[in-house]
């Protein structure tokens, strides 16, 4: 298990969350910093405006929002890099404000970052020799 989870703003923060990243362009609504105990807000990392205007929490658009956020985040280099090195000393936490619980930036978020530590595992196992025995087809979704 990677430490990678996501977790909605509303529910109490927990020692065992580890490093709690609002991942929302939007502040949640009544939640202060303190309650939420986050230390930064990469506004970056969330979905463009327009994207997320495009998508608003409609399941029929769950694929295409999928899809066009990889993309983004493709472009988001340094953030997701800085994602990547936080669950190098713990766990993380996605931090979002929507109500669905499954379908929500964080869920997309968490999946290309999966992805792009089974890139980063499968290439590093090329790198040591070691058989590759778990190869996922689609890692990100098929976005990349």
């Amino acid at each position: 298990m990677n430490g990678l989870r996501i977790k909605r703003a509303y529910r109490a923060a927990r020692v065992s969350d580890g490093s709690r990243i609002p991942v929302d362009r939007v502040w949640p609504r009544g939640m202060t910093r303190d309650r939420l105990r986050i230390a930064r807000w990469p506004k970056d990392i969330a979905p463009s405006a327009d994207l997320r205007r495009w998508f608003d929490h409609d399941p029929a658009k769950w694929d295409g929002f999928r899809a066009a956020y990889f993309r983004e985040l493709d472009n988001k280099h340094s953030e997701v890099t800085r994602i990547l090195r936080l669950l190098e000393d713990g766990p993380v936490t996605l931090i979002y404000g929507a109500k669905d619980e499954a379908l929500n930036n964080a869920a997309a978020l968490k999946e290309y970052l999966e992805g792009e530590l089974s890139e980063h595992d499968r290439a590093a196992s090329k790198r040591s020799g070691h058989p590759e025995y778990f190869l996922r087809p689609g890692a990100n979704g098929g976005g990349k």
